[in-house]
């Protein structure tokens, strides 16, 4: 019998390998579907290649959407990516770095690419511990968007399928989910986390996504293996 399929949100970025690798020892066929949605860090989308390739996957698909049409977003606009901040900066507020509807708009079209592949789950990396400001990085967020999900599809309402929403790192610290991943033989050197890297790709050592990667593998005990610009 083969394995159930599961589509799985791939950015490219230390989570998202994680939840993959996680997907398949679960036992699992993951789908993995990026998104080119004109973020500034657009190097990350070589790095989903590297991981899909590396994990396994034989079913990836990278779908085109624009969201600097939307801007308000440092991520997709000409705002600055903020640099320096302590912990308690980045636990204050929705930061500038939250993209409008994002997983939104991910977790939509992830539905839509479930029901046509007769997948009933969905696998994303987000995490409630390190990304407290982002309203859709919430558990009832992502509750209310599964009960959504299980009314907007012919599979749900006239299949009797049941979509489930899988969020496997939502309340482990980043320390954690690298060591999880390390468990499961994810090379981290494959993925990109920064939000703001140099030309060539190299991670500038400064952003929030930055610090918390690199305090997370000083605590593991083990070094980052990606390069850095500044760290």
């Amino acid at each position: 019998m083969s394995a159930a399929r599961a589509v799985v949100l791939l950015s490219g970025g230390l989570d998202s390998a994680t939840v993959l690798a996680i997907a398949r020892a679960e036992g699992f066929e993951p789908c993995a579907m990026t998104f080119d949605y004109g973020q500034r860090h657009a190097v990350e989308l070589q790095a989903a290649g590297r991981v899909a390739e590396h994990l396994g996957v034989t079913l990836h698909l990278v779908m085109p959407i624009d969201l600097r049409a939307f801007g308000r977003s440092a991520l997709t606009g000409d705002i600055p990516v903020p640099r320096g901040r302590d912990a308690h900066e980045m636990a204050s507020g929705v930061p500038s770095t939250y993209v409008p509807a994002r997983n939104t708009v991910f977790l939509s079209l992830a539905l839509a690419w479930a029901e046509v592949l007769e997948a009933q789950e969905i696998f994303i990396g987000v995490n409630a511990l390190d990304s407290p400001g982002y309203p859709d990085c919430r558990p009832e967020y992502i509750a209310a968007f599964e009960r959504m999900a299980n009314l907007a599809t012919r599979a749900t309402t006239e299949q009797g399928r049941h979509l489930r929403i899988h969020t496997p790192l939502m309340t482990l610290t980043k320390a954690q989910i690298i060591r999880r991943g390390l468990e499961l033989g994810v090379d981290y050197g494959l993925t990109h986390t920064c939000y703001d890297p140099t030309d060539e790709g190299v991670a500038c050592g400064e952003c929030d996504a930055c610090q918390l990667r690199l305090a997370a593998f000083a605590q593991v005990g083990v070094p980052d293996p990606v390069r850095y610009k500044r760290a």
